[in-house]
């Protein structure tokens, strides 16, 4: 796990520069080595996180002597093994033991063609100079990212790529210009939709796509050789016997590492799934570790202690209090690559292990997407009924009505409410859309006082939080799915592509701590909407088959309450100890305006929040803080 910066095109002396201040600026992500390699037309830079091949076998920029290619690689190629075998069987010859050099040397056997073959995480960029073109690639499911932009020097234009989007602002070539687009779909999701970002002219490499770049004249035009779309179901007996095969394959390829290993177990079904495949593949004594609450409330550390003794793992266990929270919360929001309302219990996590010594960590994310475990899977298909019924009516005309329902029921509320029972107007807007319907019920706030805090115009450059060909690409990915197919598309698009994924990366790697997702190895991903609806779903929120594949031998009992993921007890310490900090962001009412956002909207919410107002979630004044605090940590506006 590593950081990797470039320059592709016009590369003159402050290009260079700027790529040499990109990696510096990734420093966190690698703090084991450093290199920097410059063409005529290109630059490379890297920060190295050691996990495979601690040698000096495995520095990068890593050349190819025979063709002179050259990559940075950020991530891990999982079946380098079974690939390296394939190549030595061809005549290559390595000099390393660890991935990198079997991915640079697939490059060189088979171009693109290397990436379909490849299982694994990763961003990378090849520098072919045979062809005279760069390879930028990310992954399939999205768990590394690389930021690119294109900025017009004397020479001509250049691209410029990074694993961070910061690591572009600190290059002195990209404006701090806010994106309308990106701030939409920030204030609708709480996070950005790529391939926006929140900085005007920075895009975000799609999940599955690569970038071919002429290293005369790059133009970025990304394509894909892979896209997470709908697949017909196998019969039900093979299909689940080929998704419990991934998943041992995948556990044990993930628990490969020549430093020490490390499991997140929260104690709910995922996590507690992912330790049990390490425990059953054989690889030795398996660390877990567990972050606990003075909050009655929010602890699941009983749960996670018994799941352990169950499995017999080495387990860790740490108290989160209000103190060390305050103590971290500068570090933590720091750490965010873009703002998010989400990825601070990912940053506490991770400090915690990387603090224990380790180096790497396995978490169950995955886990509620793939197997329906989260309310959406019951709720949106209800909606998306209703929403076929209203077709009799006219949306609008059933939309003034849910409203002035809704007003007249909250008619002594401070402020009416932002949760799904409160947009009801918004979802009978949405019809039978499942996609618009379930940004809807994601979303943080109405589509009422969206317009009141933002204005409609800025509302309307993301209409449902989405960039209009993002939104055109996943209707097109649902195909003719079924209902419950369909939401675990979305949830895995949108909720943790655009999320966790992301938020995970940055957080994880601002300790210098890699995570594995052994649930979103794409094989595994595949296998599991390859299964028939009923085996998969049903019944629903229970995970049924992940538990029966996963935690047989465990007793049932142990996960036999109800549903609670990993999550900070914000909404008290909102009203506590950072209420003055988030006062603070509020009143400043220029940076408000200066990123086009309504002053007095906002501190209406802010006082309805502290006022207890139903159906006001933490969330919805917690990302509007986040928001203000990033921007003016990097000097963005609009």
């Amino acid at each position: 796990m590593c950081g990797i910066a470039g320059a592709v095109g016009a590369v003159d002396d402050q290009v260079v520069e700027a790529v040499r201040a990109m990696t510096d600026a990734e420093a966190h992500r690698g703090p084991d080595d450093s290199g920097f390699f410059r063409s005529e037309r290109v630059a490379f830079g890297f920060r190295r996180l050691s996990i495979l091949d601690l040698t000096a076998e495995g520095h990068q920029p890593m050349s190819d002597p025979a063709s002179g290619s050259v990559v940075v690689f950020n991530g891990e190629i999982y079946n380098f093994a079974e690939l390296r075998a394939d190549l030595e069987s061809r005549g290559a010859q390595f000099r390393s033991s660890g991935d990198t050099e079997v991915l640079l040397k697939s490059y060189v056997a088979w171009q693109t063609g290397a990436l379909s073959r490849f299982r694994g995480m990763f961003g990378f960029a090849v520098y072919d100079p045979g062809r005279r073109r760069v390879l930028l690639a990310r992954d399939r499911l999205g768990i590394k990212p690389v930021y690119y932009t294109t900025v017009a020097r004397p020479g001509g234009e250049v691209v410029l790529f990074a694993s961070e989007l910061r690591a572009l602002l600190a290059s002195g070539l990209v404006p701090r210009r806010a994106d309308p687009q990106g701030l939409a779909s920030y204030l609708w999701n709480g996070f950005v939709v790529g391939p926006a970002t929140l900085i005007a002219g920075v895009r975000l490499l799609a999940p599955g796509a690569f970038l071919d770049l002429d290293i005369e004249r790059p133009a970025p035009a990304p394509r894909f050789y892979f896209q997470l779309a709908h697949r017909a179901p196998l019969p039900a007996g093979r299909a689940v016997e080929a998704l419990a095969h991934e998943l041992a394959v995948a556990t044990r390829q993930h628990m490969v590492s020549d430093v020490p290993l490390g499991v997140f177990l929260s104690g709910g079904v995922d996590s507690s799934a992912i330790a049990a495949l390490a425990v059953r593949s054989g690889s030795g004594t398996v660390k877990t570790f567990h972050i606990g609450f003075e909050e009655a409330g929010f602890d699941e550390s009983a749960h996670a202690r018994r799941v352990a003794s169950a499995l017999g793992t080495e387990h860790a266990e740490f108290r989160l209090t209000q103190e060390r929270f305050r103590e971290q919360i500068e570090p933590a929001l720091a750490s965010l690559d873009q703002p998010t309302f989400d990825a601070i219990n990912t940053y506490l996590v991770s400090r915690v292990v990387r603090e224990a010594g380790l180096k790497v960590a396995l978490a169950g994310t995955g886990g509620d997407e793939l197997f329906g475990g989260y309310r959406s899977f019951r709720d949106l298909p209800r909606g998306r009924a209703v929403g076929r019924l209203s077709r009799l009516l006219p949306r609008a005309a059933l939309a003034r009505g849910a409203r002035a329902a809704l007003e007249l029921r909250q008619r002594k509320a401070t402020m009416p409410a932002q949760t799904r029972w409160g947009k009801l107007a918004d979802a009978l807007a949405a019809g039978d859309d499942l996609v618009h319907l379930y940004q809807v019920a994601y979303g943080l706030f109405t589509g009422q006082f969206l317009e009141e805090l933002a204005g409609d115009e800025l509302s309307r450059t993301a209409p449902a939080g989405l960039p209009g060909e993002r939104a055109e690409g996943l209707g097109r990915a649902l195909g003719d799915s079924t209902p419950l197919s369909a939401i675990s598309l979305l949830e895995l698009s949108l909720f943790i592509g655009e999320r966790l994924l992301r938020d995970t990366d940055a957080a994880s790697m601002a300790v210098s701590l890699e995570v594995r997702v052994p649930l979103l190895d794409h094989a595994v991903v595949e296998a599991a909407l390859a299964v028939p609806d009923r085996e998969r779903f049903h019944p629903l929120g229970k995970k049924r088959l992940l538990k029966t594949l996963a935690l047989s031998n465990l007793d049932p009992a142990i996960f036999e309450r109800p549903k609670a993921g990993f999550v900070l007890p914000i909404e008290v310490w909102a009203k506590d100890r950072l209420a003055s900090e988030i006062d603070e962001a509020f009143a400043d009412r220029s940076q408000v305006e200066a990123l086009g956002l309504r002053h007095e909207a906002l501190c209406r919410l802010w006082q309805a929040f502290k006022a207890g107002a139903p159906g006001l979630y933490w969330s919805r004044v917690w990302a509007p803080y986040v928001l203000l605090r990033w921007c003016r940590l990097h000097g963005v506006t609009l």
